[in-house]
């Protein structure tokens, strides 16, 4: 249990003493006027609280990704913590806090645009691509997930809201007002409500582990717990001989590092009052995303006190979604179960209907489209419809995709940031460094994955570790060059 204290108290320190440092890199400027000042109209640009802010922000990035992901991570065992950590401190939050501040630097754009004034249109239309295809995954996984988890309620059935399609079309029509809206009619209302639910809960959920968890060492050798052969091998295989390297780094996004998020930055970025929000708001929300990943990681390992076997066969049998309905149940009664209907169902819509909100904004900043009614409407009912029928595809098609986009996009964003800081003159190693590590795991997983060259993961290991190489030498080659250009 002590490495899940170390965890949390390395975020915390991670917020109070690495995320300043970082913000001094940025250039942050309290006395400019901010894009929500600049250009108010009622819609996009409206002024919110930071604290507001702040929720809105967690619940938009956060959805069931801290969730899943972590208990499905938890298959590797203890490791998965050690990831959350790193992953967040390092890259997560540093590509969180990176994608607030170039967006509220230019205007609130949307990444595309950012790319494309700070790279050229090339990588501009790479990143509109990208961008694009994973709103589009990130909203349909959030129409399917939780459309699946309400029609199959043992007290829907033999009625109408046992019939997945109803559930999708409800979903599809809140995301239709949601994407429409103005962002002060339902998100800055009900969200923060929403995302201060998720913090008790997970909060709820710490404090009943660390209490009725007595079969999980306090000290000693935790590594053990789960799996004794791979004590002292943070890449081993899990005992499903499935790597570690990249797949651990896949399958935890969300609370160590997601490229949704930076999709998820203009929204708020267009609503806050001075630049001097952007590190609580933006740090803050992924650290906070980073507790709630570590508390279900621990979660997946503390519930089963037969080890492994006990959380695959609950995966084998019902997923993720199964998993938090057995822990909120196990540890909070009749209370939890209703905690996890709403983690699994409510949370999920809470960032599909800002993924399609945000894809709205991306089209319109790409071609420059007025926000009348009538433009909104001619965006909102193409997207929502597209994505009606793409439910109708297989759900882990969609996601092994998601996987990937999310996965490049925080990568490309990373370089987005590099080259951000390199204009500046900072210290560009807290955000390049990062990106070449995920390029090298990128790599790794595109050689290794079913929908890209299929290849053994003993020469995809090889091969993402020697793009990593490269790309350090590399970026110490651009390093040392661009210092004889400023010399």
């Amino acid at each position: 249990m002590i490495i899940f204290f170390i965890c949390i108290t390395i975020l915390i320190l991670g917020y109070k003493f690495y995320s300043p440092f970082v913000e001094k890199q940025a250039g942050i400027d309290p006395t400019v006027a901010t894009p929500q000042t600049r250009f108010s109209e009622g819609v996009d640009y409206v002024p919110i609280h930071p604290v507001r802010a702040f929720l809105i922000q967690f619940l938009n990035i956060a959805g069931v990704g801290p969730i899943f992901g972590p208990i499905l991570g938890a298959l590797y065992g203890p490791v998965a913590l050690v990831w959350i950590v790193i992953g967040n401190v390092l890259g997560g939050a540093v590509h969180d806090y990176f994608s607030g501040v170039m967006s509220i630097k230019e205007d609130g754009k949307s990444l595309p645009e950012i790319a494309g004034h700070y790279y050229n249109v090339v990588f501009k239309g790479f990143m509109l691509i990208f961008t694009a295809m994973l709103l589009f995954f990130v909203g349909v996984v959030f129409i399917m997930s939780p459309a699946g988890l309400l029609s199959n309620l043992d007290s829907f059935q033999g009625t109408i809201l046992a019939d997945n399609t109803f559930w999708v079309l409800v979903i599809l029509g809140y995301y239709f007002l949601a994407t429409l809206l103005p962002i002060d009619k339902i998100i800055t209302k009900f969200y923060p409500i929403f995302g201060l639910l998720m913090i008790v809960m997970t909060s709820m959920i710490a404090v009943a582990l660390l209490i009725d968890a007595p079969h999980l060492p306090v000290t000693g050798d935790f590594w053990a717990y789960f799996e004794a052969d791979h004590a002292h091998d943070f890449l081993a295989p899990n005992p499903d001989g499935l790597p570690t390297w990249p797949l651990l780094f896949v399958t935890i996004t969300c609370g160590a590092i997601s490229g949704f998020h930076s999709t998820q930055a203009p929204i708020i970025a267009r609503c806050l009052t001075n630049e001097k929000y952007v590190r609580p708001v933006y740090y803050g929300a992924m650290v906070c995303e980073g507790i709630v990943a570590c508390v279900w990681a621990l979660a997946g390992i503390a519930a089963f006190p037969e080890g492994y076997a006990g959380l695959k066969a609950m995966l084998d049998t019902g997923g993720p979604g199964l998993v938090v309905n057995h822990v909120a149940n196990s540890y909070l009664g009749v209370f939890g179960g209703i905690m996890a209907i709403v983690a699994v169902a409510v949370f999920p819509i809470t960032s599909g209907d800002t993924a399609f909100r945000s894809l709205r904004l991306t089209v319109v900043d790409a071609f420059n489209i007025p926000q009348s009614i009538r433009n909104r409407l001619l965006l909102a009912v193409p997207i929502l419809t597209i994505a009606y029928f793409m439910t109708k595809l297989d759900f882990t098609l969609i996601w092994r995709y998601f996987a990937f986009s999310n996965m490049l996009l925080s990568t490309s964003v990373l370089w987005l940031a590099t080259k951000y800081l390199f204009d500046r003159g900072t210290f560009h190693w807290i955000a390049s460094i990062p990106a070449v590590i995920t390029t090298g795991v990128t790599v790794s997983y595109i050689m290794t994955a079913a929908i890209g060259f299929n290849l053994s993961p003993d020469l995809g290991k090889p091969i993402g570790a020697v793009v990593v190489v490269i790309g350090l030498i590399l970026l110490v080659i651009a390093h040392n060059k661009h210092k004889q250009v400023v010399a």
